[in-house]
């Protein structure tokens, strides 16, 4: 394709600048061609239809004349420079026309394509007048982005032909993990764990300093019934208690090639990420020193254990771009790295897939080492296709070996975590919609027990 060509098909795809015949212009022109063309049956000459035809084209071009010109429409874009992963924001847009006509617009952003929006923007400007317009976007895939321009085809007077015209305005956004989880639980912790009561809740005998006074769920232990404010607010309050703050948590990341797995909404390590700012929040929260590794072949990101929520907008601005390696996780280089940035006995919470890291034999001599000076906690998100194998009506061959491989996996990997468990190596699964959920709700259960 020559030079030529290539702008004239950057002109029809609304990135270049210039004037094109809108619609009404083609379809005025083909019927009055068309009007023209029936006249030579009259004997006209075909030289006159030809000059007819140019003259009309001629005379559209005076609808120019009645069209703002570029430097009188001014843009200004609003974009939130944090987009959360999947959920939806605002764009405003801010269109001045300082000419003494109204102009019709149509508007596209030079978003990545990757986003979801619903554009082209349409819309009327008044003479001498401003407008303000609103999209809306999202971003399902993290990372960081430049939006660069603004693309813009406006109509003259008549509608007979469209300027196009580019604006250059740069804006960064970051698109981060969604932090629905972890702003739910900051709002409300006990809402936030409320199918989880009997197992947060459960806490040495006096043990742990006095939290608060809240509502009394089931689950809680009677002992602790508040009963002056019982009696005042005519309903059940019962005492928090809250185990020692200062506690390390190192929170560890998988970014291998297994992370890659594709669920409902993102992929493993999209869910991974949010979990994992989920507990962040909560440890933070509490009082506790929070690290974070994230780790493939090699360590990618290692952020040292600091407290207070500060600390959380570090964390987050470290991981947020993180994306799966094509390689293998490289679990025994990792834990021989953590034993040496992390001497202070934390709990460890590793976010993987369980069923590669049973097949990792390597790793358990390392883990047995890790857990003589820390604890170790190991979550993951259960394979929803294997389950939904193993309840499979075995009605053909086909479908019956479906089921019986199925459920052979299934049985290996509860024969390898009993085994690991039994070296004092906790692992759980949970499903994408409660991973962050559980992962809370057992560190909430490891420092009530006072077992770190």
């Amino acid at each position: 394709m020559t030079k030529s060509l290539k702008n004239l098909w950057a002109r029809l795809l609304f990135r270049d600048r210039g004037i094109l015949p809108s619609s009404r212009l083609l379809g005025l022109f083909l019927v009055f061609s068309f009007a023209v063309t029936l006249v030579t049956i009259t004997g006209v000459s075909w030289m006159w239809v030809f000059i007819v035809n140019g003259l009309f084209l001629l005379l559209t071009f005076l609808d120019l004349l009645y069209a703002p010109k570029k430097q009188q429409l001014t843009f200004h874009r609003t974009i939130p420079m944090e987009l959360e992963r999947g959920n939806v924001y605002t764009v405003k847009v801010d269109i001045h026309n300082l000419s003494t006509y109204a102009v019709k617009f149509k508007l596209l952003d030079g978003l990545p394509q990757s986003f979801q929006t619903a554009l082209p923007l349409t819309g009327k400007v008044d003479r001498q007048a401003t407008l303000t317009t609103f999209y809306e976007i999202t971003a399902p895939i993290r990372g960081k982005y430049e939006v660069q321009k603004l693309y813009v085809r406006y109509t003259s007077l008549l509608g007979l032909w469209e300027k196009q015209i580019t604006v250059d305005m740069v804006d960064e956004v970051k698109v981060i993990p969604d932090l629905t989880d972890a702003k739910q639980y900051l709002e409300s912790a006990q809402q936030f764990l409320m199918y989880e009561g009997l197992k947060i809740r459960k806490q040495k005998s006096a043990e742990g300093e006095f939290s608060q006074i809240r509502n009394y769920v089931v689950g809680d232990d009677p002992r602790k019934i508040n009963w002056r404010q019982t009696a005042k607010l005519q309903e059940i309050m019962t005492n928090e208690y809250e185990p020692e703050h200062g506690k390390y948590i190192t929170i560890l990341i998988d970014c291998g090639r297994m992370m890659g797995a594709e669920l409902k909404k993102g992929n493993l390590l999209d869910k991974v990420l949010e979990a994992a700012l989920t507990v962040t929040a909560a440890a933070l929260k509490n009082g506790d020193y929070v690290a974070v590794l994230a780790f493939s072949r090699d360590v990618k990101v290692f952020v040292p254990p600091e407290k207070g929520m500060d600390h959380m907008q570090r964390i987050l601005q470290a991981i947020y771009h993180l994306e799966v390696d094509a390689s293998e996780s490289n679990y025994p280089a990792v834990l021989n790295y953590l034993q040496t940035v992390q001497k202070k006995r934390s709990l460890v919470l590793l976010f993987s897939d369980v069923h590669t890291f049973l097949h990792e034999e390597s790793g358990l001599l390392y883990l047995k080492r890790l857990r003589r000076r820390h604890l170790f906690l190991m979550i993951g998100i259960e394979n929803r296709d294997l389950l939904d194998k193993t309840k499979l009506e075995p009605n053909n061959v086909q479908t019956a070996m479906m089921k019986s491989i199925a459920q052979q996996q299934i049985q290996i990997k509860k024969r390898e975590k009993a085994n690991w468990e039994r070296q004092g190596l906790l692992m759980v699964e949970a499903t994408e919609e409660r991973l962050a959920t559980a992962a809370v709700s057992h560190y909430i259960h490891i420092m009530n027990q006072g077992l770190l």
